[in-house]
């Protein structure tokens, strides 16, 4: 049932929200090692509520937009942490930002002109895994080497700005051919 609100997997995004404020908290107050284990924890559940979900007949529209809510949220909110360490981090952060506005923006014109809520893909998905992987080591690497940090920064970001075309490319498509659609209903009732 798409229409479903109380299932596991969105029980599970709900969880990855109220771990937000525990992690910034543990990484502000230097418990690097408690912060990481948060995260990757974190991390598991995003990975298990999509497989219930998937499999066992929990996918629901609310899941769809809730999930990747929580994802970016958790990523933000990480990623203004690591600032404070190391300001390069501030790029990742700000192409996270322009990245969601615009594949929330076009997101919802897409579910207006044709109903449906598209779900995560491929690139999407690898975006995440790259970013949560890119987090965890500087958290837990402190005296992490300048050109790792920066070479693990630069993969993300390359791989942040290619989902971002993927999905504008995808959205784009979507509304256009549900607006040519449109046209052509409208035409054949006149």
């Amino acid at each position: 049932e798409k229409k479903q609100i109380l299932t596991i997997p969105n029980l599970l995004s709900l969880l990855r929200l109220l771990m937000i404020p525990l992690f910034v908290w543990l990484y502000l107050n230097g418990y690097e090692c408690w912060t990481a284990f948060v995260l990757v924890l974190s991390g598991v559940t995003d990975v298990v509520d999509g497989f219930i979900a998937r499999n066992f007949g929990q996918v629901s529209d609310l899941g769809k937009a809730f999930d990747p809510v929580a994802d970016k949220l958790t990523q933000a909110a990480m990623l203004l942490c690591l600032v404070s360490r190391h300001p390069m981090m501030i790029v990742p952060f700000i192409l996270l930002a322009v990245k969601e506005v615009c594949a929330a923006v076009s997101g919802v014109i897409v579910i207006r002109k044709t109903g449906i809520v598209p779900g995560a893909e491929w690139h999407g998905k690898l975006t995440t895994l790259l970013l949560y992987g890119m987090m965890i080591l500087h958290v837990v690497w402190q005296d992490i080497p300048l050109w790792v940090s920066n070479t693990l920064n630069i993969g993300c970001i390359v791989m942040m700005l290619t989902s971002l075309v993927l999905y504008g490319r995808r959205n784009i498509r979507a509304i256009y051919s549900a607006t040519k659609h449109e046209g052509s209903r409208e035409e054949a009732a006149e």
